[in-house]
């Protein structure tokens, strides 16, 4: 794009400084930035610091190059030129600064569009792997899909710099050709999404058969549309540098001689790259809302509930001051007992056995001589939990069930029962995956202690 006008490259430089504001606002709300360190929970594997290190690298990679031209062309000017008008200033004659920032620019935004491949291999594979995977329990890191991953990977951050820096010495060249090699590589693994857009509703319908549970089905089915929106707006970006590329390595240019399908075309693939890689943001980040409220609303109970307990431990050691002074009085009167009216077998007695015993669950009504049954208390004390933010839910007492599991033990229960794939189950990015060997597990508790189901 060294040919077209300064406009093009303000609308690129405006477009990536916007899904960079874009990034960090969404990284901020999505976890406060604990998702860029290198140990971030329990699956922060050296595959999920890859993905996540590769896709934010390209963001600020996107913006270098895009601004840099910015910069140099404003710089540059345009110029008039006898049969042509008025044009972009040729890099030609531009100051030699500005010529020796031609290559790193461009090697930046090769790099970029390299990770850019790497990104929506892995997904292409992972979603691949996902919907022919069945009830078999297969490891995705043992698959062939992800050693056809680690192979494209490395051709795509290979052949990509490699064809920049074979073609630098002409900067229209190197331009076309960057241009052709990305565009090849992007449009092929954006037309072997399209199969996988069309059997996922199929996948869908057998999930919902399978009895898996509404959110995973939401999620899935919010991922589909987002991958459709997506595979447009790739296309959208990858079309028309082709059509600039594979005019541009022709001897005769038609495109690229046009001032108007110059900019039109560099600029619609401007919304498209900016646009799909937003999306791929928040499909490798995706925020919950229902868990951010969740969070919030802990955190207001935790202040709460320590205000509450630190009035009361007050009101407590008021109460003992005031009890030690009327005992210490001269004038302290005797109170009789307070369990001196009761007797052991009193019904309402504090000194009878509590829970009661079998016998004394069945009482005499006072007419018709029923029997009508009385249960004893079945609470339970909830322990403490720990959400996903990292804010600690207090414990409380709520009714219990002999035969009610807790929510992450009837959650392991139902995926060891299901004939789908785990990761269906624990689904919530392409890159946030659990190893073959940390599988769900799930206790029921007995006599003698915890017993593990594997």
């Amino acid at each position: 794009m060294s040919h077209t006008s300064p406009a093009t490259y303000l609308v690129w430089s405006i477009l990536s400084s916007l899904l960079g504001c874009f990034l960090v606002f969404h990284l901020w709300k999505f976890d406060r930035f604990r998702c860029l360190r290198w140990n971030n929970g329990p699956y922060s594997g050296a595959f999920k610091r890859l993905m996540t290190y590769t896709y934010l690298l390209s963001v600020p990679c996107i913006m270098a190059y895009s601004i840099g031209f910015a910069v140099i062309k404003y710089e540059e000017g345009l110029l008039y030129v006898p049969e042509y008008g008025v044009v972009p200033k040729p890099w030609q004659l531009w100051s030699q600064a500005h010529k020796s920032a031609i290559f790193p620019l461009y090697l930046l935004f090769t790099i970029a569009w390299a990770l850019e491949m790497v990104t929506h291999l892995e997904e292409l594979c992972f979603w691949l792997f996902l919907v022919n995977s069945g009830a078999v329990q297969q490891d995705w890191f043992r698959s062939l899909y992800f050693k056809t991953w680690i192979g494209g990977s490395i051709i795509a951050v290979t052949y990509m710099p490699l064809v920049t820096i074979f073609t630098r010495a002409d900067p229209l060249k190197c331009e076309a050709f960057t241009f052709l090699a990305g565009s090849l590589g992007s449009l092929s693994l954006t037309l072997w999404f399209l199969p996988i857009l069309w059997t996922f509703p199929s996948f869908l319908k057998a999930l919902k058969l399978n009895n898996v549970d509404t959110r995973t089905i939401v999620r899935l089915t919010t991922f589909h549309e987002l991958n459709c929106l997506r595979v447009v707006f790739r296309l959208i970006f990858v079309l028309p540098f082709m059509a600039l590329a594979v005019d541009g390595i022709r001897p005769h240019q038609h495109v690229n001689d046009s001032m108007f399908w110059t900019e039109f075309l560099t600029s619609i693939a401007a919304v498209g790259c900016i646009i799909s890689s937003a999306i791929t943001l928040v499909i490798f980040f995706p925020r919950s809302v229902e868990s951010e409220v969740q969070s919030r609303h802990a955190t207001r109970e935790k202040s709460q509930s320590q205000s509450r307990s630190r009035h009361s431990r007050h009101m407590r050691r008021d109460s003992e001051l005031s009890e030690r002074d009327s005992a210490a009085s001269p004038y302290a009167q005797k109170r009789p007992g307070s369990l001196a009216m009761y007797s052991a077998s009193d019904a309402h007695s504090p000194l009878r056995e509590y829970p009661p015993v079998d016998s004394d669950h069945l009482l005499k009504a006072d007419k018709g001589g029923l029997e009508v049954p009385v249960q004893g208390p079945t609470a339970v004390f909830s322990p403490n939990r720990r959400v996903a933010s990292g804010i600690v839910i207090q414990g409380t007492v709520v009714p219990s069930s002999p035969t009610n599991l807790t929510e992450s033990a009837l959650q392991a229960h139902d995926q060891r029962m299901s004939s789908v794939h785990p990761f269906v189950h624990n689904f919530t990015s392409p890159i946030d995956l659990m190893d073959g060997a940390q599988q769900t597990r799930w206790y029921v508790k007995r006599r003698y202690g915890p017993r593990i189901i594997v």
